[in-house]
């Protein structure tokens, strides 16, 4: 552990760090205490243990000038040998006797590599901790590939905040602007389309394919780190299970592949050995003891957004069956909840008041199947031969508003349940969708709301760390109890002579205002504004108070926007 690093409360183990990997060609001109998105950190070289003695390395060519000297690993020419067969021949190394790869021998492995498009992409991030403004532009690129309806598919953290993005195919000098269609920020995919009919010429649409077993061959293309050229890299399937979405902060079903992955290969396709998509390549594992870990979007997945906006015309999500669950693996647990010996399943522990759940599901009913399909102790189902898999898996594959089966175990008797699906609705919202962050001032007071992005943007990237643990707790722990409920808090005091005494208070929640609670911060808003009583009291969370004079407060206001040279006491959406 570096020097610099302070104790935090216990220990802070080491573990992986799941990270995307969209490659950033300008970086962000951010505040020195303004931390970096974990998209735009590049990979680092660790020094690992039993690593043969280092070989000497040729230096990088100059047209990589572009990328972080510090940050870029080294190459060896005889491994770069170019897909589209622009490596100098001088670099080419004979082994065995053997000839190097022809591109003829490489398309017939990758017959739609020319669907494969480089995406370039100008972002705009609002800041969080200042509301009424956003952080300075930065680039990235990363990968894409065409599909049929004149569409292209990437990663959603590709073209998340963006203000233009701009496609260029493979051995084209063109770049073509492009449209944005969807983002599903849950699955980490977005789809554009280009309106210059020039763009779709001669190129056929990549074809997807079924989910590929263990062991199968999968070859990543794309644009990633090192270079400009399409790049090919191969592996085999290691790994299929639910896990961890960094972007979208969800779980869904993912493939593990050993193919490198590297900044800018998100977005790119994995094929098979017939050349058709098994998945979207979006992010990789990072650690002192892992090595060439990449995750790619499976195709139920992919088909599971594609189709949802066909259905809709926009995206709506993954449905979310709204509970927490507790494994039932206990022999004594199931006796006392009056499960028979051949019965399994898994115990509700709580369920969000904001879902349909809520009005047919109680707390420590045993779920034993859904949609028919039998729940075992652990929470897993028979997925494919000798696999197994979590049951979210089933809930997955639903669409929102459609409808389940689910079959429970309550006080020893069964009961079905025909439960309509819904989006999962968190107290802390993971994003703010194509929106600005809201906020209110009052007198030097600014109230915002507290979601993931706020958190990562007052604390760090590792804000599940850094961040007080009232916070935390209510992030990871707290439910809403109905659908527009929102955690409230004072960010920070502009300091003035009417808010003397409460320049200390940041980051503290809003529990009251004049003796009524606060649901929301329009609500917060809507009552300070047409408040008529001589004071305004805002009770805060330890039994914290503050006190304003209501006319002096609302008139210090506008002497405090001017100072800070903010345009309005309010964001745009609560004027509506």
């Amino acid at each position: 552990m570096a020097a610099d690093h302070k104790r935090k409360r216990g220990r802070k183990t080491k573990k992986p760090n799941a990270e995307t990997m969209d490659l950033q060609t300008s970086p962000s001109s951010a505040a020195p205490d303004e931390p970096e998105a974990s998209n735009s950190s590049p990979p680092i070289s660790r020094k690992r243990r039993g690593r043969p003695p280092k070989v000497q390395r040729h230096n990088l060519p100059s047209d990589a000038d572009a990328v972080k000297p510090s940050s870029t690993p080294m190459m060896r020419c005889t491994r770069m040998v170019s897909a589209n067969g622009d490596c100098p021949a001088e670099s080419l190394k004979v082994v065995s006797g053997e000839p190097p790869p022809t591109w003829e021998q490489v398309a017939r492995v990758v017959p739609s590599m020319d669907a494969v498009v480089k995406v370039f992409c100008v972002h705009t991030e609002p800041n969080f901790s200042l509301p009424w403004q956003r952080k300075r532009q930065y680039s990235s690129s990363s990968s894409g590939f065409i599909i049929g309806g004149r569409r292209v598919l990437t990663n959603a953290h590709s073209v998340e905040h963006y203000t233009q993005v701009k496609l260029k195919k493979r051995g084209s000098d063109t770049k073509y602007l492009a449209t944005v269609l969807a983002i599903g920020t849950e699955c980490d995919i977005a789809m554009l389309t280009v309106n210059d009919d020039e763009f779709w010429e001669g190129v056929s649409p990549v074809e997807f394919g079924t989910l590929p077993a263990l062991q199968d061959a999968v070859t990543v293309v794309g644009y990633p780190i090192g270079g400009d050229t399409i790049s090919v890299t191969s592996g085999v399937v290691s790994r299929m299970e639910i896990l961890s979405y960094v972007h979208g902060s969800t779980e869904l079903l993912g493939l593990q592949i050993d193919a490198a992955i590297n900044s800018g290969n998100s977005g790119g396709p994995a094929f098979n050995d017939k050349g058709k998509c098994v998945g979207i390549a979006f992010q990789s594992l990072k650690h002192e003891d892992v090595e060439n870990i990449g995750y790619v979007i499976p195709t139920p997945v992919i088909m599971h957004f594609i189709h949802d906006y066909e259905k809709s015309g926009e995206y709506t999500g993954f449905p979310s069956l709204g509970i927490e669950w507790q494994k039932m693996e206990n022999p004594d647990l199931r006796r006392s909840m009056g499960m028979t010996a051949d019965q399994k399943g898994v115990r509700i522990r709580r369920i969000e008041p904001t879902a349909p759940e809520f009005q047919f599901l109680k707390s420590s009913d045993i779920i034993l199947s859904f949609d028919g399909i039998n729940i075992a102790n652990d929470g897993t189902i028979p997925f494919r031969h000798g696999e197994r898999i979590a049951f979210s898996y089933l809930v997955s594959q639903k669409y929102t508003g459609e409808n389940a089966c689910v079959k429970v175990l309550r006080k020893a008797k069964v009961l079905e349940f025909n439960i309509k699906l819904a989006t999962h609705r968190r107290l802390i919202p993971a994003h703010i969708r194509a929106k600005p962050p809201s906020y209110y001032i009052i007198a030097g007071f600014v109230f915002t709301v507290v979601s993931v992005p706020y958190l990562r943007s007052e604390y760090g990237k590792d804000y599940e760390f850094e961040a007080p643990v009232k916070l935390l707790d209510k992030h990871l722990h707290s439910m809403a109890q109905s659908p527009d409920e929102q955690l409230v808090v004072v960010s920070q005091v502009l300091v003035a002579d009417i808010n003397i005494g409460y320049e200390d208070i940041v980051n503290t929640q809003v529990l009251a205002f004049n003796g009524k609670p606060i649901k929301n911060l329009r609500d917060l808003a809507t009552m300070v504004e047409n408040c008529n009583e001589e004071f305004l009291q805002f009770d805060l969370e330890y039994q914290q108070i503050v006190v304003l004079h209501t006319k002096t407060a609302k008139a210090a206001t506008l002497d405090i926007l001017t100072t800070h040279c903010i345009p309005s006491a309010m964001s745009d959406d609560l004027k509506t």
